[in-house]
């Protein structure tokens, strides 16, 4: 008996050991092994980098230096200078400084996390004719902003992330979104009203903070055009997913540090708090959508929420309501955030540009007379009419060039794969700077740093030497699904503001570009406006 007992102990502690002795050799091979011979892949083929100062922290020392060097820099500045259109320098001055050392193409680590930087434009145009899923959103990244975004389309990979896009996708095709400009003006005249009782009030000009007011607007015009739920919904929603984006943006996204996500920190409390508390009101709409439909015995709505739930009740790969409730959720997050907040920042950008450059703003004042004429509101439902707004087109390309709202592009290789001549290991963090593409003077020419709307008066194709890297809507499969969407709000709306008022930036403004998942003003764009004369306008514009 004292035998079999023995004999017991000994298997168990050998299984234990054995156990073990996998787990340290799956450890080392995360931390050590594997960021090694991606490291090793590269530099056979002639990649540089700087040397890691060690393995648990790769190059984030470096890079915390660097970034402490830029804000001392930025700091030691003289105050009222001249608004520079050159701010990434400040915001990601390690991959700059890198660029500068070793080129467009080079490697770097963050603690165990091996990253390949990419800036050559040929390896662009090979990464936008990519369709693998084997290239998709790294892993790490999609797990700190879990909380926000889910499992959602902006996040997911392989065929999970195809059969979303199979189903959003459609729902942007143009012959759809035309048949959301009249919600886009509608939704648009009452922030111009209170504005115009604003300026009313202020004596002819009024001092208007206007970014709030169109991340409201945003919010309502994809709260109606894609889920027909009422303002006060949206707007719920909208401040609460603005809280998870804080939360997460407070510790470092970018680094590849270890993370505390599953420790209950008083942040991480807030955070879980959040997170259901959107979900609810998600589910809320999504509740009264279903009742809605049971009652007429057919949905009498035909938008992206329906599309969304029709496709979570046909499909066969949600075993619980817990998993196709996660569907809706994540799906519906998604494009809440996506649809407001990367249009509301580039109309707030677009809006100082042409405060800033006053002669832009009357060459676009001027062409929506000449295109709109005296029905400025009928013609702004007809794309057609949309489309002959070449000049504001231009400007707003422009003010993408300069604040597009994504300004990182990342990918992650998960299986070994090639970009024209190079081999990209499996494991691969590959990064895009976009502001960096986009004011490259060997691309754009030495005003690459200016406001220049006019080269691109023959389109994107000869706006510059690579037009594959002009990419403010991303590349490839994972180009932004409402690109249409977006351009045509942000016509409407600009064209509805210039038609009103002029513009000039306040004394009061501080030019402060910051990035949490989209480039947005820290300090607001403060604007003082005033009334266009009616005869810059016509004389039989209808009131708003």
């Amino acid at each position: 008996m004292e035998g079999i007992l023995v004999l017991q102990t000994f298997w168990s502690l050998a299984i234990v050991g054995m156990c073990s002795l996998v787990l340290v050799i799956q450890v080392c091979a995360a931390i050590w092994i594997k960021p090694r011979r991606i490291r090793s892949m590269l530099s056979k083929q002639g990649i540089p980098g700087p040397r890691p100062s060690s393995f648990l922290h790769g190059n984030i020392l470096e890079m915390q230096e660097i970034q402490s060097m830029a804000v001392k820099k930025a700091q030691s500045q003289p105050q009222n200078q001249p608004i520079s259109h050159d701010w990434a320098h400040y915001m990601f001055p390690h991959l700059l400084q890198w660029s500068q050392q070793f080129g467009p193409l080079y490697m770097y680590s963050t603690g165990n996390k091996q990253h390949l930087y990419v800036g050559r434009p040929d390896l662009i145009k090979e990464l936008n004719h990519q369709k693998s899923l084997d290239l998709g959103r790294p892993t790490y990244l999609v797990k700190a902003t879990e909380p926000m975004l889910g499992d959602g389309i902006l996040k997911a990979n392989g065929l999970y992330w195809a059969h979303q896009r199979n189903v959003i996708a459609p729902e942007f095709f143009i012959h759809r979104v035309k048949h959301m400009l009249g919600i886009m003006e509608e939704c648009t005249i009452p922030m111009i009203r209170e504005w115009d009782s604003l300026v009313a009030i202020g004596g002819g000009v009024a001092d208007i903070t206007i970014d709030e007011d169109l991340r409201t607007l945003s919010a309502d015009i994809i709260s109606k055009a894609c889920f027909g739920s009422s303002y006060s919904q949206g707007k719920q929603i909208f401040a609460k997913l603005d809280a998870l984006r804080e939360s997460i943006f407070t510790t470092s996204l970018f680094h590849g540090l270890p993370n505390i996500r599953f420790l209950p920190t008083r942040r991480n409390r807030q955070m879980w708090r959040l997170k259901e508390e959107v979900r609810t009101l998600i589910l809320e709409v999504v509740k009264g959508r279903q009742e809605n439909n049971q009652s007429f015995g057919i949905s009498d709505q035909n938008d992206l929420l329906q599309a969304i739930l029709e496709s979570a009740d046909d499909s066969e790969a949600f075993q619980t309501t817990r998993d196709k409730d996660r569907f809706i959720v994540d799906n519906c997050k998604n494009i809440y955030f996506a649809g407001s907040e990367t249009t509301s920042a580039t109309a707030s950008w677009g809006l100082m540009l042409l405060a800033l450059h006053p002669e832009w703003q009357e060459r676009v004042r001027a062409e929506i007379v000449e295109i709109c004429g005296d029905q400025l509101h009928r013609n702004l439902l007809d794309l057609d009419k949309l489309r002959q707004l070449r000049t504001l087109t231009m400007v707003l390309q422009e003010t993408l060039r300069l604040y597009g709202p994504g300004i990182m592009l990342t990918r992650e290789a998960f299986a070994e794969i090639r970009l024209g001549d190079l081999t990209v290991p499996k494991g691969t963090n590959m990064w895009v700077l976009v502001p960096a593409l986009h004011r490259d003077t060997g691309n754009w020419g030495p005003d690459a740093n200016e406001f220049k709307p006019e080269r691109f008066t023959r389109g994107i194709s000869e706006a510059c030497k690579y037009p594959q890297a002009y990419i403010p809507w991303g590349i490839g499969s994972r180009r932004c699904l409402g690109e249409t969407f977006a351009m045509l709000q942000l016509k409407v709306i600009l064209a509805l503001v210039l038609s009103k008022f002029s513009f000039s930036l306040s004394p009061e403004y501080h030019h402060s570009p910051v990035f949490k998942m989209v480039l947005f003003p820290k300090h607001g764009v403060r604007l003082l406006m005033r009334r266009v004369q009616s005869s810059n306008m016509g004389t039989k514009r209808e009131a708003y």
